[in-house]
């Protein structure tokens, strides 16, 4: 694995994070009711980690191989305005968010769990895995989050990025009275 200074170091850099749903803002179940609706859950914690990361700077997208209203709501719920669903080409779909909000892919953090994520993570400069990702996504990354997908591993790389930039005391103080 890389060093703490090294990862520090990678995270630095990051302007985008670039997150997939299914097994990583999710625990990547799939739920269907009777009628046919699609049931997610998301974890609170990863869905601030998001609001903080943005307002320290770090602009975030999420890139999905599903399509979902869930989804949708999900990420206008946390300002979240570059949403790509239903692509399975994720890369594509990345070159097509970057056409519009340029940056070097060195500069980009992606979280993924699955084979679809691999051909992102392997171009991005930092490539960041859950833990119960398929064994070949884990052994492209640079980072293994300690949180399993949809239980806060989301939260955790914001907090460690905003910590590697050092945004992360400013945007803790307003919740312990130092603002």
């Amino acid at each position: 694995m890389i060093s703490e200074e090294k990862l520090n170091s990678t995270l630095q850099r990051v302007r985008w994070l670039v997150l997939d749903v299914d097994g990583v803002l999710t625990d990547g179940k799939l739920y269907f009711d009777n009628n046919g609706n699609e049931l997610k859950t998301f974890n609170t914690l990863d869905g601030h980690g998001i609001k903080m990361l943005q307002k320290s700077g770090v602009r975030v997208a999420i890139i999905t191989g599903r399509r979902s209203a869930v989804v949708e709501r999900r990420a206008h719920d946390l300002g979240v305005s570059k949403l790509i669903q239903g692509r399975e080409d994720k890369f594509a779909a990345l070159q097509e968010l970057l056409a519009d909000d340029p940056c070097r892919l060195e500069d980009i953090a992606y979280v993924g769990d699955d084979y679809p994520d691999l051909l992102v993570m392997t171009r991005v400069g930092s490539p960041i895995s859950v833990p119960n990702a398929a064994p070949p996504v884990r052994e492209r990354a640079l980072w293994i989050t300690e949180a399993r997908g949809g239980e806060g591993a989301v939260r955790e790389v914001c907090d460690r990025i905003m910590q590697a930039q050092g945004t992360f005391d400013a945007a803790l103080a307003p919740y312990i009275g130092e603002d």
